[in-house]
């Protein structure tokens, strides 16, 4: 699969589907990432919401995002059908999956094993419901890197033998676009991606610029 045009390779699928509505098994890190995405895809698929994500940290955070992507799902129109299903939230796969990466800056390798802890969830969710497709929301945020997504989304496909939807959300101003739902559906944005790591280094960046300031 060629790599760094992932929204023409979708835009090429959607060209292919002459009137089928496909079943998309799409993992879901959050509400105001999800907006957009569904509004987009919805549009042509039919859509399974999967919230897989046990690097939340704290519960009562996780809890609060989880019920955000319900109601958004329950208050947005859609041409075609979105339900929302919830995976198990046990933090300590998330944990384990990471150790010996605590001190990894945010966006390097400890990240990578998370995206493919949840993109491994959402392929074992779709081939379990016969889903069409799986993919994930993560490709809409700046500050994911959405080639390794991709990458390993493909790499999970030959695994699981449920394609791969290739995705980079972010493009023809999707990530503006879910600001502005956002804010439309009066959606929780969080500050920081949601593991105690990246909280951690949210809170240092906030000190930093009291500081200076």
């Amino acid at each position: 699969m060629a790599k760094g045009n992932w929204q023409r390779q979708l835009d090429d699928i959607i060209a292919s589907l002459d009137g089928r509505v496909p079943r998309v098994l799409l993992h879901s890190c959050c509400a105001p990432c999800s907006s957009y995405c569904m509004e987009y895809l919805s549009q042509y698929f039919d859509l399974t919401m999967l919230y897989f994500n046990p690097n939340i940290s704290p519960e009562s955070e996780y809890r609060k995002r989880v019920e955000e992507l319900k109601r958004l799902v329950k208050a947005m129109p859609f041409k075609h059908q979105v339900d929302v299903v919830e995976g198990d939230y046990k933090p300590e796969t998330f944990y384990a999956a990471v150790k010996g990466l605590e001190q990894e800056p945010e966006g390097g390798d400890r990240c990578l094993v998370c995206y493919e802890m949840r993109l491994r969830e959402a392929a074992e969710y779709a081939k379990r419901l016969g889903c069409d497709y799986f993919t994930t929301t993560l490709t809409i945020s700046p500050l994911k890197r959405a080639d390794k997504i991709n990458e390993i989304g493909f790499r999970l496909q030959e695994e699981y033998g449920v394609a791969f939807l290739p995705s980079d959300f972010k493009k023809r101003n999707g990530f503006k676009r879910s600001i502005e739902l956002s804010a439309e559906y009066d959606l929780y944005r969080q500050n920081y991606c949601g593991c105690v790591f990246s909280r951690r280094e949210s809170e240092e960046r906030g000190t930093q610029k009291e500081q200076k300031g």
